[in-house]
């Protein structure tokens, strides 16, 4: 994945999640998403398009390209295995985990989600 910056990595899953949801993604649905302006997503979506994340023409629908789809995804992974671990291993409130994982899944190397997946995985299997 194309190094992006956290807030660029919550956009990108923003529109992943609402492309789950509809294949017609507007700048409105990503602000109510996440609870910004619709000025804040025209200025977040340039370095998405520029890494060949999401596709937009002036004014148009926003769609998710392959790469971008993936990338997501990755972002996405590391959130819900964050998340999991906070809640579920080490007792976190869900809503406080659910904030910490959105600001650890950031940083978290790929060696640190693999490991973190393996223990929770065997977490699982133990219970």
């Amino acid at each position: 994945m194309a190094r992006l910056t956290a807030s660029s990595q919550d956009y990108l899953e923003a529109i992943l999640k609402l492309s789950e949801e509809s294949p017609q993604i507007r700048s409105i649905d990503v602000a109510e998403r996440l609870g910004v302006s619709r000025a804040s997503v025209s200025r977040a979506l340039r370095p998405l398009k520029d890494a060949g994340l999401i596709e937009q023409k002036r004014y148009s629908l926003i769609s998710i390209t392959d790469a971008g789809r993936k990338a997501g995804q990755e972002v996405e992974e590391r959130h819900v295995a964050l998340r999991h671990f906070l809640s579920d291993v080490l007792g976190v409130n869900p809503g406080v985990a659910e904030v910490d994982a959105c600001s650890m899944e950031h940083s978290l190397s790929l060696e640190s989600l693999t490991k973190l997946q393996g223990f929770l995985q065997n977490h699982l299997n133990t219970k």
